[in-house]
């Protein structure tokens, strides 16, 4: 399962938001969703196959962490989607300073054309 995938569900969505507090273990993550510890355990599998977390041994316990370098294609994909900067008061500086020189340009060949009729 690839990460955009493993996204899809809100219950993972949750679970990542959870994990992006710190490590957390299955139970603290189970309390209080409206599904089972097993079942949070299969998400959790989910985002670990989709390299979104990982999890470590602690005695009988398993504690999860988030892998943010896992979310680097997500983060590739959505700042892909961001629209460029706005102008910045340099570009418009230069923008107005073309726009002076256009019209003058455009005056004197005006009246270059005038003279010449």
């Amino acid at each position: 399962m690839d990460a955009f995938a493993a996204l899809a569900d809100p219950v993972r969505r949750s679970l990542l938001r959870a994990l992006a507090a710190g490590p957390r273990r299955v139970v603290d993550l189970a309390d209080g969703l409206p599904i089972s510890r097993p079942a949070v355990s299969k998400h959790l599998r989910l985002l670990a196959e989709a390299g979104l977390v990982e999890a470590e041994e602690r005695g009988r316990e398993r504690h999860y962490t988030l892998r943010r370098a896992g979310l680097a294609p997500l983060t590739a994909y959505v700042e892909g989607l961001v629209l460029p900067q706005p102008l910045t008061p340099n570009a418009l500086d230069a923008l107005d300073t073309e726009v002076r020189r256009v019209t003058r340009d455009r005056r004197t060949t005006s009246v270059d054309i005038e003279e010449t009729a």
